[in-house]
This record gives structure tokens, sequence and C-alpha cells, in this order.
């Protein structure tokens, strides 16, 4: 059984950082590309970081780029997303996913406000 569980996120002060994490089971997480995504109230999910299987190759959307860090640990089956400069549009739940599986986790709610 696939299951991603998140943990981080929070209330923080613009310009402030934040580190999001997804600890994986029921699949084996290294050969497994990880997306992390968002949705903010009133909008559509949206796709803000990826990663390849290895690591090797990342993926940002353009609101996000020089921001945010995705990494990966596969001897932990984690994936982090390390968010710095945030702006108060960053505000939205983020998720985790494995896209191979259509799984999902179960969220996270970070806040950018003073």
């Amino acid at each position: 059984q696939v299951q991603l569980v998140q943990s981080g996120g929070g209330l923080v002060q613009p310009g402030g950082s934040l580190r999001l994490s997804c600890a994986a089971s029921g699949f084996t997480f290294s050969r497994h590309p990880m997306n992390w995504y968002r949705q903010a109230p009133g909008k559509e999910r949206e796709l803000v970081a990826a990663i390849t299987s290895a690591g090797d190759n990342t993926v940002y959307a353009g609101s996000v780029k020089g921001r945010f860090t995705i990494s990966r640990d596969n001897a932990k089956n984690a994936v982090y997303l390390q968010m710095d400069s945030l702006k108060p549009e960053d505000t939205a739940m983020y998720y985790c996913n494995a896209p191979r599986f259509a799984s999902w986790g179960q969220g996270t709610q970070v806040t950018v406000s003073s």
C-alpha cells in the first residue's frame, strides 16, 4: 500500500523559509520520480517542483524558480521541498505526489503572512 506522509509547514513571515518533508512507503522509492504540488483557495492545484528518481534532474514552476529547492534522500525514502524567500502568494496547501501511483500526501498548510 503506497503511503505518503508529510511534515513541516506552518506560518512564516514574508522572506522567511520553511522545509516540507514527505516520507514514502509501500513502493520502491528510488525507482520513481516525485512531485510537489500546491493549491491555494479558489485556485486549481499546480505543480510546484518535480525530481527524477535519481535526483539528478529537477523542474520548477516559474513562480518558485530560484526560491524553492526539491531534493530527495533515497536511503530514507523521503522527498523534501526547501522554500526560501517566501511570499504571501506562496500561501497554499502543499502536497507531495508519486505520479506513477497517483498517490498523494495528506497535505500541509503553508501560510506566509506578517
